[in-house]
């Protein structure tokens, strides 16, 4: 599931790429949830996830599993359906079943065909390659940008 572009991440560590704690299919969980290492969800989770091993920590959502709450995990890969907002320090992967709705706070994002997003794309500032410059024309050039890209 993660690839060898992963090492092409702006933060400081990779992301495991090992499952350590499985949440199965027929299974729903009521509650928060925090972990340290891989994470894989194919069940169900009503309560928020959160990592706490620092930059390293990877939350795999399958396309048979669901989220209702907020995601604060460096690395996020999601083929199920979030119900609430997403915040890494890292890279989320939108893959081609993904359904989100709430935010995505990221540093890096890939997005698949067919993903959805109901709710904004937010890179924080100043973290990722590519964070947009200051516009030749002034701060009025700047706001049009701003106004147009939110359509």
């Amino acid at each position: 599931m993660l690839s060898k572009k992963s090492s092409q991440l702006p933060s400081t560590e990779k992301p495991v790429d090992t499952i350590d704690t499985l949440v199965g299919q027929k299974a729903l969980l009521k509650g928060d949830l925090e972990f340290s290492g891989g994470l894989r969800v194919d069940g169900k989770v009503l309560g928020s996830i959160s990592s706490n091993d620092g930059n390293s920590s990877t939350l795999v959502l399958s396309e048979l599993g669901e989220i209702e709450g907020n995601v604060s995990v460096p690395h996020v890969v999601v083929n199920g359906v979030i119900k609430g907002n997403i915040k890494s320090t890292g890279r989320v992967e939108l893959q081609a079943k993904a359904r989100v709705t709430g935010d995505v706070h990221y540093k890096a994002v890939e997005m698949e065909l067919g993903a959805t997003v109901n709710g904004n794309l937010v890179c924080d500032p100043g973290t990722a390659p590519g964070t947009l410059k200051p516009v030749p024309g002034g701060a009025a050039d700047a706001d049009k940008f701003q106004q147009n890209s939110k359509l």
